[in-house]
């Protein structure tokens, strides 16, 4: 697959960023002193991130989850059952973001703020979809729908538990723990579901 320019220029502004983003966060002075060392000029800059920083964010988690998705391409899944899946595609995310762990949780700490919140809401729903795809799920009615916003409501709290590095029992029985809630949230119907899908698709502005 062909690379898009601003994709590498992004890959490239992102190896330098990611190491200032532990002590600065992700900020315009952070992205600014990684293009000048990553020798980007202000036209590239304008390629790779048009919206600045939100974009180099959005690149972030998307490596990450190409390395999820080429992590289960390996492993065998096939005896698991769906929610197994799912629960492999969390561990193997979380995986690919371990190396940057403070990136994330500093990303965590703007998508808190409320004028992020949509972004953030699209960023979850992305990685949901992509999990329950990964997973096997081939649904395209109200299901799908459903599955990628239950998924999408407990994935926050389980990075936010990730990040304070818990041993790796604890973290998978938190993951089955907030799986298993969702499934139970599921099935008691669109009464107490559907307020929550309408409150992400409204962040994701959709709604």
């Amino acid at each position: 697959m062909t690379v898009r320019p601003s994709v590498k220029l992004q890959d490239k502004w992102l190896d330098r960023l990611l190491p200032l983003v532990e002590d600065e966060g992700w900020t315009d002075h952070a992205a600014t002193l990684s293009a000048r060392e990553a020798g980007i000029s202000s036209e590239e800059k304008a390629l790779a991130a048009p919206n600045g920083v939100r974009d180099l964010i959005e690149r972030f988690f998307d490596r990450a989850e190409d390395v999820m998705l080429e992590r289960l391409a390996t492993a065998d899944l096939s005896a698991l059952r769906t929610h197994e899946r799912v629960a492999e595609g969390i561990k193997a995310w979380l995986a690919a973001l371990e190396p940057n762990r403070v990136a994330v949780k500093r990303a965590s700490m703007r998508g808190f703020l409320p004028w992020y919140a949509p972004d953030a809401a699209k960023r979850t729903w992305k990685i949901a979809d992509t999990i329950w795809t990964a997973a096997g799920d081939t649904a395209t009615d109200y299901n799908r729908e459903t599955k990628r916003g239950l998924l999408s409501a407990v994935l926050p709290p389980i990075v936010l538990y990730w990040l304070d590095e818990p041993a790796e029992e604890e973290l998978d029985a938190f993951i089955e723990k907030r799986l298993q809630g969702a499934m139970k949230l599921g099935q008691t119907g669109s009464k107490f579901a559907k307020p929550a899908l309408e409150l992400i698709d409204r962040l994701r502005g959709r709604g």
